[in-house]
């Protein structure tokens, strides 16, 4: 199996106890890690204390724009595996997670592999939330591939990318993505599609055997959180399809919508009339959940001020401007 690096992005103190978790999951592989890098994203105090309590890991800090797509580009230039696995900082391994990744390798036409990202409920899901809708909240969602497969893109919380990604077609763009707990995204999306239009005859490879499970704290559950979030989707994706164009950054969307959607909102329709009395705020939430990215989309191609890189996108969506 080819050298696998493990990076790990931590930006907050508060997420302490959910980083040392990860750590620990990734130490325990079935198939060890080649090395362990963790970057820390312009927090001084994080970097001293991660410092001081680990000693067989690599922690340093960000010398990239501040950002997640920042912060994946200094563990990028630091890692020195055949291949760059990703895990986030509030999430935890399967033991076989790095097996299952590493195992995808032996095909020369994978570029990367990503696995799948179960929610952690830390205050149980929430009746109305429909899990047509769980990229909200960084995890698999229905609709995708029930077994291993090709897609256009990764999800940042499980994903994996040859080196030779990365040296022939750049990394993360930091112009896309989060920005501290700013609900934007998509960084990986354009790296794919770069990478796809690089090397139109290779795939990427969902491997859903490859499993982590992902915290989802109580706030991630409110109605707010999901407006905004999906809000914020829909500028990310503004702004990856003008960097790759709207036919590569809306594939996968265009077939999301048409099908997935309204199955779904079917669903809750015949649940809500069934046994299921929440059926029908899932199918209203999935309804409003596309109407919320859509507007997002709109005001992402439309607004100059949303035409800049994310850390200044960031601080619009902060001020409400």
């Amino acid at each position: 199996m080819l050298p696998i690096s493990v990076v790990i992005c931590a930006y907050t103190e508060r997420r302490w106890d959910d980083l040392l978790a990860v750590i620990a999951s990734v130490r325990q592989q079935s198939s060890p890690p080649f090395e362990v890098i963790v970057v820390v994203d312009h927090n001084d105090d994080l970097l001293e204390r991660l410092g001081a309590h680990v000693s067989d890991i690599n922690v340093v800090a960000s010398t990239r724009s501040r950002g997640l797509a920042g912060a994946r580009n200094t563990g990028v230039a630091v890692a020195t595996g055949a291949v760059v696995a990703f895990i986030d900082d509030d999430a935890v391994a399967d033991p076989d997670w790095l097996k299952f990744l590493g195992a995808a390798y032996a095909d020369d036409g994978v570029l990367g592999v990503g696995g799948a990202i179960e929610p952690a409920w830390q205050h149980g899901r929430p009746d109305w939330f429909p899990a047509e809708f769980d990229w909200v909240v960084g995890c698999t969602y229905r609709g995708m591939p029930e077994f291993a497969g090709p897609v256009r893109n990764l999800i940042g919380a499980n994903m994996s990318f040859r080196r030779e990604v990365f040296d022939v077609v750049g990394g993360f763009n930091e112009g896309v993505g989060r920005v501290g707990s700013v609900p934007l995204g998509c960084e990986e999306t354009e790296l794919c599609i770069r990478a796809g239009s690089r090397w139109p005859g290779r795939t990427f490879l969902y491997e859903p055997e490859a499993r982590v499970e992902h915290k989802v704290p109580g706030d991630r559950g409110r109605w707010s959180y999901f407006r905004a979030r999906c809000y914020g989707e829909g500028l990310s994706k503004a702004a990856v399809s003008r960097l790759a164009g709207a036919t590569r950054g809306l594939q996968s969307e265009r077939a999301y919508v048409r099908r997935t959607l309204p199955r779904g909102v079917v669903r809750g329709l015949k649940d809500g009339f069934g046994a299921d009395r929440h059926g029908l705020r899932r199918a209203g939430a999935i309804t409003f959940g596309l109407a919320a990215t859509t507007a997002g989309y709109a005001r992402g191609r439309l607004d100059r001020r949303l035409q800049l890189p994310a850390p200044e996108i960031a601080r619009h969506i902060q001020k409400g401007t």
